[in-house]
């Protein structure tokens, strides 16, 4: 088989590891998955009651056009139906526009430390992949526009930062896209957009008009609690989506995707509140952190970056064999740190309960005490 090149030094996606995997592999009755990000508190009710029905469809296809959702999405965000693109979760979004714009002679610009599929897909269309490092957690916005060139296609832009949880003020965002070739789409990456507190975070739909290269990608895999239905959007101005829409598969969502998303969409006081829970979670790992002299990144989405200063590797380990499930930070370009995603305020405490006995055990190994 003549395989792309790029493909056979390509490593797959690796998923966190699943709780029944770790239920069998250490012999535990209950597991607690912290490693996602997804909502800890599910979806709203309206979602299960316009899903009970749903099983008489099952032979159909979906709506490829997504008329519904369509609809009542544009409303929701005051913009036109044309302007909208769906994909099968935000990642089938990533492949479509890698798809449409990369390939051999082409270079996409992203922070070294962000969303692994940006880069990810870059490799698989052959194009040229400029990392640039983040300056304390946070996108070098500067040093992004240095690497830009005339063969660079795509600036990707993950706002809130998955790992980190940091954000570009809109001042900053604004200044960026103005600098930024006309002809060079910036994506811009905002899956934890409705987590956001920050009174100086950007509204980007209304950034559209004054900078037609710019594409804004959204999920219900978060806040919403849709992650298994696989459903993610994008924004742009109508001539974009025209121009992405032959890369799109037809019926790449689903139809039970398009009712929870429709269902979903009509809760926003359910949206609010995990936005509440969620910053009150957050609280408990800040306490935890400054008690401990643990240093981390203030975080504008579901998840919390801690530096433990030792192989995050062995923090995972610790956890996971007392039945938490984290995300090592070693995969994500930050070695000594672990992830963790905001859980209800009874699974923080537990989580936060044995980061702390981690702590404590470290403290007593035989290397770390003096000897007489």
């Amino acid at each position: 088989m003549k395989w792309k090149e790029q493909l056979l030094q390509l490593t797959p996606y690796q998923p966190g590891k699943s709780i029944d995997e770790v239920k069998k592999q250490f012999g535990l009755s209950e597991i607690i998955k912290l490693a996602s990000n997804e909502n800890p508190f599910g979806c709203s009710e309206k979602v299960l009651t316009v899903l009970k029905p749903a099983e008489s469809t099952f032979p159909l296809y979906p709506d490829g056009y997504a008329a519904e959702l369509r609809t009542v999405l544009a409303a929701h965000h005051g913009v036109n139906e044309d302007q909208l693109i769906f994909g099968n979760g935000s990642d089938e979004l990533i492949q479509m526009i890698s798809r449409a714009l990369l390939g051999k002679g082409t270079n996409t610009v992203m922070a070294e430390c962000t969303f692994p599929q940006y880069r990810h897909n870059a490799v698989i269309e052959g194009a040229e992949i400029k990392e640039v490092p983040l300056k304390n957690g946070e996108h070098d916005l500067d040093q992004m526009l240095e690497a830009v060139n005339h063969n660079t296609s795509i600036i990707w832009i993950c706002n809130p930062n998955n790992p980190t949880g940091q954000y570009i003020p809109k001042k900053q965002l604004t200044s960026f896209l103005e600098k930024v070739p006309a002809d060079i789409l910036v994506v811009l990456d905002e899956a934890y957009y409705e987590y956001v507190v920050a009174d100086d975070y950007c509204n980007s739909i209304h950034l559209l008009k004054s900078f037609p290269n710019l594409i804004i990608l959204r999920t219900f895999s978060k806040i919403y609690g849709l992650a298994s239905l696989r459903i993610g959007y994008g924004i742009s101005l109508a001539e974009t989506i025209r121009a992405l829409e032959p890369v799109r598969e037809p019926f790449n969502v689903n139809r039970f995707a398009q009712k929870a998303a429709v269902a979903a969409l009509s809760d926003q006081s359910y949206v609010e509140d995990c936005k509440q829970q969620n910053r009150e979670g957050l609280e408990q790992y800040y306490r935890f952190c400054r008690e401990n002299g643990l240093t981390f990144y203030p975080s504008q989405g579901n998840f919390i970056l801690i530096d433990f200063k030792t192989d995050g590797n062995d923090v995972f380990q610790y956890l996971l064999e007392r039945g938490y499930i984290v995300r090592s930070g070693r995969a994500l370009g930050f070695p000594t740190s672990v992830r963790v995603t905001v859980g209800s305020k009874e699974q923080n405490e537990g989580v936060i309960k044995l980061m702390g006995d981690y702590l404590s055990s470290r403290l007593l190994l035989p290397e770390m005490i003096p000897s007489s």
